[in-house]
């Protein structure tokens, strides 16, 4: 791939394609220029985001066009893993200007530790520094990854990325995983961006009010707005309303070309019937005749295709403007057999200590269908919870006990055979039930005749988590308790609305352990609760203190 000359933090794409092993096309001909500040990249899942970043990045080789990054480029994948022996200096990636600084400071003045160290001298300052403005500074450069949380990994590497001064940055996903106090000191880093390039994948909207403009991928295209998430809606809102009045209009002019054209078939045949009775009663020499019938034919020709071509633009325009509007399907689907009544005990914890986390004397009783949320900050052992609630993990002390089905969404969607059709793994769960029924459930989760049988290690990630939630949700025996685990970590917007959809239809009792405050709000939530060394509910003002997100910074 080229890489051409470019000025210093700039980034940009042209005639940009590429195609997956299999053949499939992601990019046809993309172009894209990004200017200096913050920009937010959205677009449905499977739309290529990710795909797009790591071709920026360089670390996919289009199948044409170019890449064009000014000045130096740092890449934040989405699915980070890091070596858990490795030190936080390491990760950092100072261990050898660090030892260079302490063997000079030793007295030993060897030209190659002047050459390590360069102009560096604060590395180790610098460091601490920037661990300190991502929350990390209690931390030390000497600790291990593997003593770390999940969302502590994440700024761990962002820090690495920072402490490289780059002139653009590219970050996918980063929020996912973060706990509200990590999220914080992510969103402070993005408000004081100003050094030059910065592209993030996102879903979180909090994070996407904060950049400058959205790059909106739809389609193989890129469309820019300025402004944040809001100005974004408002903006995206305002074209569909115009593309559907388009639509309207243009439906309106087929079907008025489409009567105009049986109209005018109409007037040829009676015309043509005129003119044959006309040359039978003058008796018409058979010459005369004939050309009559030929000036009729050409005559109705030349009518009837024009009125063929007015349709065929019609339709064509209407083509265009149906193009322009978005398919927002949404998940309708049924399930009054989750049902539970109002006061029946469907979960009780007693003296529960997970083998993981901070909780040290869970105490717990649910009744009917309460929407439960647990809050709390990274390593604080929400997912062992859950795990434990499962009966996967046994507890060190305590018990937990469900009194009605329960099912458990994890976030790795772990629940997927991936060799198996979305069909066969919602089958798998659903022993007894008729092919039939699992297919016409299926479509209301938006797999529909042939794509019910695509196998599960061949979906998008929205897709994926679609089939995953159908397999849990269309269990046998129905599920009456509900565990959602970071439900909408790496879900695009749309999927996140049909993710609502699906759970406004269930009636059993849900416990979803999450960070996204307005998901949790518009999945009804009826009790938060903090884990803790206990479980202790909130009330609403302490969750929006705990959600609130520091103003934005400039």
């Amino acid at each position: 791939m080229s890489q051409p000359t470019a000025p210093a933090a700039s980034l940009s794409c042209s005639a940009l394609s590429f195609r997956l092993p299999d053949g499939t096309e992601v990019f046809d001909g993309l172009s894209l220029s990004v200017g200096r500040g913050r920009t937010g990249l959205v677009g449905v899942n499977g739309s290529g985001k990710s795909t797009l970043l790591r071709l920026l990045a360089g670390r996919l080789r289009p199948t044409a066009g170019s890449v064009t990054v000014g000045g130096h480029l740092a890449y934040l994948p989405q699915n980070l893993t890091l070596d858990t022996g490795l030190s936080v200096e390491s990760a950092l990636g100072i261990t050898e200007r660090r030892t260079a600084l302490r063997a000079i400071e030793a007295g030993d003045v060897a030209e190659r530790h002047f050459e390590t160290v360069g102009d560096d001298w604060d590395v180790e300052e610098r460091a601490l520094a920037t661990l300190g403005s991502l929350g990390l500074g209690g931390i030390g450069l000497d600790r291990t990854v593997g003593q770390l949380s999940g969302g502590e990994t994440v700024l761990l590497r962002l820090a690495a990325l920072l402490m490289e001064r780059p002139d653009v940055l590219l970050l996918d996903e980063p929020t996912n995983n973060l706990d509200v106090f990590a999220r914080r000191r992510l969103y402070e880093a993005v408000d004081s961006w100003r050094s030059g390039v910065l592209v993030v994948v996102s879903h979180d909207r909090d994070l996407l009010e904060r950049v400058d403009r959205i790059a909106d991928l739809h389609a193989g295209s890129v469309d820019l707005y300025g402004g944040g998430w809001s100005a974004y809606q408002e903006a995206l809102a305002t074209r569909q309303e115009a593309a559907g009045r388009m639509v309207r209009a243009a439906e309106s002019d087929v079907r008025r070309q489409k009567r105009e054209l049986e109209e005018a078939r109409t007037k040829i045949a009676r015309r043509g019937r005129h003119n044959r009775k006309m040359d039978e009663q003058r008796r018409a020499p058979k010459i005369v005749a004939g050309a009559h019938k030929r000036s009729s034919q050409e005559s109705a020709g030349k009518l009837r295709g024009l009125h063929e071509g007015r349709l065929q633009e019609a339709r064509e325009r209407l083509d265009t403007a149906s193009e322009a509007v978005r398919d927002d399907a949404e998940i309708r689907v049924r399930l009054p057999r989750t049902a539970v009544p109002a006061g029946r005990t469907v979960l009780t914890l007693r003296g529960l200590r997970p083998r993981f986390g901070s909780l040290r004397d869970g105490e717990l009783h649910v009744q009917g269908p309460e929407r439960i949320a647990l809050v709390g900050r990274n390593g604080s052992g929400k997912t062992t919870l859950l795990r434990t609630l499962t009966g996967e993990l046994a507890p060190l002390s305590g018990e937990a006990r469900a009194f009605v089905p329960l099912r458990f969404l994890p976030q790795r969607l772990d629940v997927l055979d991936d060799g198996l059709g979305v069909a066969a793994n919602v089958a798998r769960m659903a022993p007894g039930i008729a092919d039939n029924d699992i297919r016409a459930q299926l479509a209301r989760f938006l797999f529909r005749g042939a794509r019910a049988e695509q196998p599960a290690g061949t979906l998008s990630g929205g897709e994926r988590f679609r089939a995953a939630l159908a397999a849990v949700l269309l269990a046998a025996p129905a599920p009456q308790l509900l565990m959602l685990d970071e439900p909408t970590n790496n879900l695009d917007l749309a999927s996140v609305r049909q993710l609502t959809s699906a759970l406004d239809a269930y009636e059993g009792a849900l416990l979803i352990a999450g960070h996204d405050l307005a998901f949790l709000e518009s999945a009804g939530i009826t009790r938060w609760l903090h884990v803790g060394e206990r479980l202790t509910e909130l009330d609403p003002g302490e969750v929006r203190e705990l959600f609130e997100p520091p103003d934005a910074i400039g």
